[in-house]
């Protein structure tokens, strides 16, 4: 199992987000579960590219303080929605033969899905821990409504084993 953290970031992590307070404490939460059991915690950043505000050395573009890695976890950098659109990270995925991928993080409708499906067409199991992704509110749905869509309409039984936050810290204790 390893778990991946993508694009808890400065820019986009505050109350704007639905279910802002609970969707920190449990990510936190599976964080530090996966840390106590010797489960890898690997995070992915969103670059927008330089002059953005929303790219390496911005500080919009670090990693928010309350997911903040550990010194020696590993961290990689994308510039398109899935996290396996950085080479390094789908290399390193491969190579470590685990079929097993936790994913958490922002956003629901954009870097989350995309990298929940393809995870899903490169064979990984993919367990999502209930409130552990989260997303704004757009022009066609209110945050809520598109969290729910993706976690209990979109993903179950297709993509992903949405699971409640009991399971997966289940998951992660082995």
């Amino acid at each position: 199992m390893k778990l991946l953290v993508i694009d808890i970031q400065k820019g986009i992590t505050d109350e704007r987000l639905y279910a802002f307070e609970s969707f920190i404490s449990n990510t936190t939460k599976i964080i530090d579960t996966a840390r106590q059991n010797n489960v890898e915690v690997i995070y992915v950043q969103h670059d927008d590219g330089p002059g953005s505000g929303f790219s390496i050395g911005d500080r919009d573009f670090e990693i928010a303080d309350q997911v903040a890695p550990r010194d020696g976890e590993k961290i990689f950098y994308k510039t398109i929605n899935s996290a396996f659109g950085n080479k390094e990270l789908t290399e390193y995925l491969e190579q470590s033969n685990e079929k097993d991928l936790m994913i958490v993080g922002l956003q629901t409708n954009f870097c989350i899905d995309a990298t929940v499906k393809s995870a899903f067409e490169r064979g990984y199991n993919v367990i999502i821990p209930q409130g552990t992704n989260s997303t704004f509110d757009n022009d066609y749905m209110d945050g809520e409504t598109t969290y729910r869509y993706y976690n209990e309409m979109m993903w179950p039984k297709r993509f992903a084993q949405c699971q409640s936050m009991e399971e997966a810290i289940e998951i992660l204790e082995g």
